[in-house]
């Protein structure tokens, strides 16, 4: 290569296109990468996730020592890197995830983001529903002992303007109360966000903080993690 060459950016192929009751879904390919946009606004791809492994990682590591099986509940399957993360970690117990575009899960089953998920798909601890997060944490019973969510770019950059929801006082008081004493909140983020860190403390969650992840360029990704002591 001549020094000083601009590699060409390889231009995307629209692998899927959906019409959906939140908006536009869009799987791509990009070379050998696999990305996901929602009414236009990049969402994910396939290039790394070292983020989505930390997000679940984080939240287990935060649990209380000597807890056995904890039940985990992802928000948002997506190019299916949480959930594959999840699944090869024998020390979780009940891996639950809920994921509202239909277009994703038919990715995941049928089409070529199934090769990342096929194995987690296939253990008998996990369940993917197909159900809007907001709407599931305000209205089941369930409990969890870990909520990993990734829905959004971050409590502050959301996909749809209904998402916002959950990261308002309601949102959060449901998430809290979806939670065992003890369990873990982690939410991703691309960017931080100290505001959405006091949202958590005015929500009655303690130990807030943030853990950040470097990526190639930018600022570093971030996971939001929260407990629920009482």
């Amino acid at each position: 290569m001549t020094p000083g060459m601009t590699v060409p950016t390889l231009p995307p192929v629209t692998l899927d296109r959906r019409d959906g009751p939140y908006g536009e879904v869009v799987l791509r390919r990009r070379g050998e990468r696999l990305e996901i946009i929602a009414n236009g606004c990049f969402l994910m791809d396939t290039s790394d996730g070292r983020s989505e492994r930390l997000l679940i990682d984080a939240a287990r590591d935060a649990l209380p020592a000597g807890r056995q099986a904890p039940a985990v509940l992802v928000g948002g399957l997506g190019v299916g890197f949480s959930l594959a993360h999840a699944a090869a970690d024998e020390r979780w117990g009940r891996i639950v995830v809920v994921e509202r575009e239909e277009a994703v899960i038919d990715w995941h089953r049928t089409g070529p983001l199934g090769e990342i998920s096929r194995a987690a798909r296939a253990d008998p601890r996990t369940v993917i529903l197909h159900t809007d997060l907001v709407e599931y944490v305000r209205t089941t019973t369930d409990r969890y002992d870990a909520l990993c969510l990734d829905i959004d770019n971050g409590p502050e950059w959301t996909v749809t303007e209904d998402n916002g929801n959950l990261y308002s006082p309601a949102g959060l008081a449901a998430c809290r109360a979806r939670l065992k004493t003890g369990g873990v909140l982690a939410v991703w983020s691309a960017n931080p966000s100290p505001a959405f860190g006091e949202a958590l403390r005015n929500a009655g969650f303690t130990g807030v903080r943030a853990e950040e992840i470097r990526v190639a360029r930018g600022v570093p990704d971030v996971v939001h993690l929260a407990v629920r002591t009482a």
